[in-house]
């Protein structure tokens, strides 16, 4: 009997030392669900639904079929690049190769019609350039692949395709071995000696995705919150790493520190801890999900006690493999304003969920954007066919948080906000023989007496940047076109599809009357009085558009200001590396000196 007890509490204790020992430091709480926290969560999973964040055994097979198809290709490929390098047949048949996914799909927190990120793994005679000639040669016989593009210029270097209706992105690395098994254990540090930079940026996917599903304590739990989470951020306009907000490993490496920190939450308490957790944390003090490991092989890593640069990054949430890189380097003052509002309105919503006032849908609906400003920078990208239309938008949106950058430097601008949304214009406005797309950027202006702001620089700045990027990469034609346009709101309904801006209005009109209670309709001491941006007047212009005078006092956006004070758990969200923070005298960037 004792012996049997003991065993148990062993048990326990071994699960318990587990936990405590994920993550920086140890849980805020080990606290086991109550019957209306998994009511909560039966509850989210149920709105989950309706979203289709949930992929069907139908779909989930074609998907393992497609990358079965793929598979194949390489391994007949790799075959055929050894046999070309007079290696014997026989062991051409053996040096093997492997396709590994990484990013959502991997995590298993895919939706419907969502992309899947895989690479390529080729033994040390395989070469890049075959990568990108001979492999995407065979890709472009396929029939079954459509809209293949190869963007050898980029960070990662990529082949893009439409592979039987699945979009797939792949990567590629050679390592420094003459066979690759399938078996190989790409989390072994090992595996990056004598590897050039863009193989082991190329292998940080997979290594990131599998490190983090190591270091939740649930994986369960951890996928249903991060399937919330991610639906929120795109619903919120805030899902976009190339465009200066989260890409998905952040978003996912944000919930499993939250994990970490209620190692026995159910889900819905989790997705409520992430809104309270992030709301106050204390950028830029860095998200780390472990201590981070020199494997002292020469790679890089995030270290601003090294490298003055990362001083400079506002929102550092780090990978947790080596060589450990900050996945958010392209968070703006912008950005990370957007966020940290959208994380304190989140707070205040999981807080009604939770206590029963409101359900999870709330969550979900998506927060005005057309109606919040009066002042908007439309960029017009055009071309001639769909092919090159696709190049163009991609390079263009690669470029888009530079212009973000300065506008954000100019005096005169508090905010742009950029939607990662790209519209078509409406085939009453363009020329039937071209390709175009949209992005909008919202402006916040300083409450100036007759302010004059004038863009044109800037804008003109930008577009000559891009162009010449075209131009250097050899993609440029004279049908690619780029235009940026100055309009008011009320200009709107000329660019955008009948219903959208109505659409927000009636959303809006809902949630004020939601809330529309006797303490919601009290002045808070934050709001400005009624008359006190009265009589407002500036002159915007830029390329398009002549210094045009406008009433300032009905741009009505603000943001939720994070209080900082109220950070009443700083110690046991602190991470093992503290960080001190210096404003400059002209509010520029935050550094951030780890010691």
């Amino acid at each position: 009997m004792w012996s049997t007890n003991n065993s148990v509490n062993n048990k326990e204790n071994k699960s318990n030392q587990r936990l405590e020992t994920l993550g920086m430091t140890s849980p805020i709480s080990m606290a086991s669900p109550k019957q209306i926290d998994l009511v909560r969560t039966k509850e989210l999973e149920s709105a989950l639904n309706k979203f289709g964040v949930f992929e069907s055994a139908h779909e989930l097979n074609h998907r393992m079929m497609v990358l079965g198809k793929l598979y194949f290709l390489v391994k007949e490929w790799i075959k055929s690049v050894s046999i070309k390098c007079n290696l014997p047949e026989s062991v051409a048949e053996s040096v093997g190769g492997k396709v590994c996914t990484f990013g959502s799909y991997r995590l298993g927190v895919h939706s419907r019609g969502a992309d899947i990120d895989a690479l390529c793994v080729a033994p040390k005679h395989v070469s890049r350039n075959e990568f990108f000639e001979s492999f995407y040669e065979l890709l472009r016989q396929q029939s079954e692949v459509t809209e293949l593009r190869a963007v050898e210029e980029a960070f990662v270097p990529v082949i893009k395709m439409n592979f039987d209706g699945i979009e797939i992105d792949m990567l590629f690395a050679r390592l420094f071995q003459k066979e690759i098994p399938d078996s190989m254990d790409l989390q072994d540090d090992n595996v990056l000696k004598n590897l050039d930079q863009k193989c082991v940026r190329s292998l940080n996917g997979c290594r990131v995705t599998d490190e983090i599903l190591r270091l939740v304590p649930n994986v369960d739990t951890f996928r249903l919150t991060l399937r919330a989470i991610k639906l929120w951020a795109k619903k919120h306009g805030i899902y976009s790493n190339v465009l200066g907000y989260l890409g998905g490993v952040s978003w996912a490496m944000l919930v499993a520190r939250t994990c970490q920190l209620y190692p026995r939450a159910a889900s819905a308490t989790l997705v409520h801890k992430f809104f309270l957790i992030f709301s106050k944390w204390q950028w830029p003090q860095p998200v780390l999900l472990k201590q981070p490991a020199n494997a002292s092989l020469g790679f890089a890593t995030w270290d601003p006690r090294v490298n003055v640069t990362d001083r400079y990054h506002l929102m550092p949430i780090i990978t947790p493999a080596y060589p450990q890189q900050n996945s958010t380097f392209n968070v703006s003052q912008s950005t990370r304003s957007i966020m940290m509002s959208e994380f304190q309105i989140g707070l205040q919503i999981t807080d009604e969920i939770m206590l029963g006032k409101t359900q999870w849908d709330k969550l979900f609906d998506p927060p005005p954007f057309f109606t919040k400003y009066k002042h908007f920078i439309i960029l017009i990208v055009t071309s001639s066919s769909a092919k090159e239309h696709l190049e163009w938008t991609g390079l263009v949106e690669s470029k888009l948080r530079f212009l973000i950058g300065t506008l954000e430097r100019n005096e005169s601008i508090t905010l742009a906000h950029i939607n990662p949304e790209s519209y078509s214009m409406p085939e009453s406005q363009k020329d039937p023989k071209t390709q175009c797309s949209m992005w909008f950027i919202g402006l916040e202006f300083q409450k100036i007496n007759e302010l004059n702001l004038d863009l044109t620089q800037d804008i003109q700045q930008f577009t000559e940047n891009v162009n010449k990027h075209a131009r250097n990469i050899h993609m440029y034609t004279e049908t690619m076109q780029l235009e940026a346009r100055h309009v008011r709101r009320k200009q709107l309904s000329q660019y955008l599809p009948p219903g959208v801006i109505r659409k927000e209005r009636q959303l809006s009109l809902t949630t004020v009357k939601n809330a529309s209670t006797p303490d919601s309709r009290k002045r808070r001491s934050t709001d400005p009085p009624a008359t006190e941006s009265a009589n407002k007047k500036c002159k915007i212009s830029c390329s398009e558009v002549n210094s045009t005078t406008f009433d300032e006092s009905s741009n009505t956006s603000s943001l939720v200001t994070n209080d900082d004070s109220s950070n009443s758990f700083e110690t046991s969200l602190s991470n093992t590396m503290t960080s001190s923070t210096v404003q400059s005298a002209e509010n520029g960037p935050t550094k951030t000196v780890c010691t």
